[in-house]
């Protein structure tokens, strides 16, 4: 097998006069490199008693004159118009006998390549879909592919290379991959409702996510992406814009904190009435705390507890009342990309600032009949500005 490592070109057909090449070739088997996906046997000169050796998670595809004769899986082939059935009809093989004839012969490498390194050289803006502001972010980790197509593979990426090596792939691929982070992980914050700044916490969710996204567009060259592992997505905490939204998010959290202390509050506030209710004289007192007594140690049920009840209501009426919560606001029902999203009204108006939602986008809301174009909305509309009309004739 040395003519193997004395005969490798760079991707030729091996013309010389070497003993190799005066007679039929024998035997056939893979002899290229342990990064190499694609590897091309480099002589041509075959014979219908010609075995091909195919190890495991590999195939091979036998070229004539620029197109595709079989694809042989693992296993040792004996090249006959009996078992290769488009042999007879693109070389006109005899059936028996050593007949000799020309053909390439291509091995695909079908093993999953893994620990693969991609990330953003620059930082990709990322608009927060909470509070509205373009935050520059950066993103690293690691993926894996595996040929899931030979043919598709060979004619989309190959062509009329000897070879095609796993740095190959991500030369021809790292732009496509860095495109296809950014968009989707800008789809998934604004499906999920996620800040730029909370996402370090759903990198499960966006791995899975981007690794279908970029699949869809490895499939159509014969490529699968086995995992797409995100494991930081990192921003400046010193950028201006950053600490906006970190400002923002601490008050928003401020809010949240108060007003679990008021519901606290309120909620000992009644106990507190029921309590110096228990302790009065009279019998409404003494049934209070009763009902009290009872409803720490065993549960009040029955007529019991529904008379409590009556007497809790009525002493509750006798305190002033607190406002009703302030109707909901409006929820919009936004497509875009095919895909629905649900924001308020704000939101719709920073996302209509930011160009993400235009005149022609699909929006719905609770009780309109269909789905309508943004700007036919009345609400919506002052957010667009006004289209001038057409200029006049000129005379």
């Amino acid at each position: 097998m040395g003519i193997f490592n004395k005969n490798r070109t760079d991707g030729e057909t091996y013309d010389g006069q070497g003993e190799e090449r005066k007679g039929l070739i024998d035997v056939i088997s893979y002899n290229g490199e342990a990064d190499e996906i694609v590897w091309k046997f480099p002589y041509d000169n075959l014979s219908t008693a010609t075995q091909v050796v195919v190890n495991q998670s590999q195939e091979v595809i036998f070229v004539k004159g620029g197109a595709f004769c079989d694809v042989l899986g693992a296993s040792t082939h004996t090249l006959s118009a009996n078992n290769i059935p488009i042999l007879q009809k693109l070389i006109n093989l005899p059936f028996g006998g050593k007949s000799p004839f020309k053909a390439e012969v291509w091995y695909i490498s079908k093993t999953i390549r893994r620990n693969l390194k991609f990330g953003t050289m620059e930082p990709v803006e990322l608009i927060d879909p909470i509070y509205g502001v373009p935050i520059p972010v950066r993103s690293f980790g690691e993926f894996g592919i595996q040929v899931s197509d030979s043919s598709a593979f060979m004619q989309q990426m190959v062509g009329t290379l000897h070879l095609f090596t796993t740095k190959d792939i991500i030369e021809q691929f790292k732009s496509l991959i860095v495109r296809k982070l950014s968009v989707s992980i800008s789809k998934f914050i604004l499906r999920e409702r996620v800040s730029v700044v909370q996402i370090s916490g759903y990198l499960d969710e966006i791995s899975n996510y981007v690794r279908d996204a970029i699949n869809e567009e490895f499939a159509q060259y014969g490529l699968r992406v086995t995992n797409f592992d995100v494991a930081s997505i990192n921003y400046d905490k010193d950028d201006e814009r950053v600490k906006e939204v970190m400002s923002k998010q601490a008050e928003a959290s401020g809010l949240g904190m108060l007003r679990g202390q008021a519901d606290m509050y309120q909620m000992k506030r009644q106990l507190d009435i029921m309590e110096t209710a228990a302790g009065n004289e009279g019998g409404a007192g003494q049934m209070m705390g009763a009902g009290m007594g009872l409803g720490m140690g065993f549960g009040i049920g029955g007529a019991f507890g529904q008379q409590m009840g009556n007497i809790a209501g009525v002493m509750q009426q006798q305190q002033p009342q607190t406002p009703p919560p302030p109707p909901a606001p409006t929820t919009w029902h936004i497509l875009i990309n095919s895909q629905q999203y649900q924001y308020d009204q704000q939101t719709v108006q920073q996302y209509v600032q930011s160009g993400q939602i235009t005149r022609d986008t699909f929006v719905w809301k609770n009780g309109m009949a269909q789905w309508v174009k943004a700007v036919e909305v009345p609400e919506l509309q002052n957010l667009f500005g006004a289209v001038p009309p057409p200029p006049p004739p000129i005379v």
